[in-house]
């Protein structure tokens, strides 16, 4: 028994739903595909996947033997991908993360150019603000804002400004602040954001050459964890929201929304893009880094 095709083979039939689908998809008779997984189920001793006259389901035994063999399917397709002619035409799924405003506000827009140069890469997308687990998760590739993980291969690729802001009804309503702590001084309703992972909020920061100033507890009649979330409160009026300038721009060019403390921005935040170490050799990572890294330059 080729122990590897039986793999692949046991592995088309629970992500199509049945021997069918699989076989239409793998060009191969009905009767070969359930003869290669009853090989495999003999070879090690389990029931993979139970049969009747209208359905395949997959046992415990199969689902936990599947999701430890698509990581290595999935290896192995990478390694492969880096020699002969998929070096010149990478293809196959893309797996990355990034958070919600980055991926609605910078990396969807210029998807469609990405997708029409690499044709037969299919990217797999997973928009959250949580820090993924990328070995565990087999995740080939992260933007974030740190560095700050020994298991990972980083890079950075731009940095993005901050911006604070509020709307036209909200700063008609509490005024506008000259100065950061007039937002507590005042008693100024501000979105706070938190992290869905710890709970905590984040502090607001304020710089003005080498003036520092932080607020930590400002008054959060609203709080968030979600990036696109937080623009949706500044725009219905809930509140100032400190926030990255790429998200509000549009809406600041379009009136809808107005910035405050202009002269009070901190620091860029640095961008980084992550992957694990398997996958430093792989194409379809490599073409996604030199194309990610020019389209944050432009931001």
């Amino acid at each position: 028994m080729d122990h590897l095709q039986a793999i692949r083979i046991f592995a088309r039939v629970v992500e199509t739903g049945g021997f069918g689908r699989a076989a239409l998809s793998l060009n191969m008779p009905n009767a070969t595909v359930s003869k290669w997984i009853k090989s495999l189920e003999e070879h090690l001793g389990v029931k993979l996947l139970e049969r009747s006259t209208r359905s395949v389901s997959v046992t415990t035994d199969g689902a936990a033997y599947y999701e430890r063999t698509r990581h290595l399917l999935s290896e192995l397709d990478d390694i492969e991908a880096t020699l002969g002619r998929d070096q010149a035409s990478p293809r196959g799924a893309l797996r990355v993360d990034a958070g919600g405003s980055t991926a609605s506000g910078i990396i969807i827009p210029a998807l469609p150019a990405f997708c029409a140069r690499y044709p037969e890469i299919q990217m797999q997308l997973s928009v959250t603000d949580r820090t993924a687990d990328l070995i565990a998760e087999n995740i080939d590739c992260a933007i974030r804002s740190t560095a700050n993980d020994p298991a990972l291969v980083t890079h950075s690729i731009g940095t993005l400004s901050w911006t604070t802001c509020a709307s036209p009804a909200y700063l008609a309503k509490h005024g506008t602040p000259k100065h950061p702590r007039e937002i507590v001084d005042r008693n100024m309703p501000v979105v706070g954001y938190f992290s869905a992972s710890t709970g905590l909020t984040q502090p607001l920061q304020f710089c003005r050459g080498a003036e520092t100033v932080t607020l930590d507890r400002p008054r959060n009649d609203v709080l968030v964890s979600e990036s696109n979330a937080h623009l949706a409160t500044a725009l219905s009026g809930l509140g100032i929201v400190h926030t990255l300038d790429f998200m509000v721009r549009p809406f600041i060019k379009q009136k809808k929304l107005v910035p405050v403390l202009a002269e009070w921005r901190p620091a860029p935040i640095d961008v980084y893009i992550a992957y694990p170490p398997s996958r430093r050799y792989s194409t379809k990572v490599r073409v996604f880094v030199d194309w990610v890294t020019t389209l944050f330059a432009s931001v």
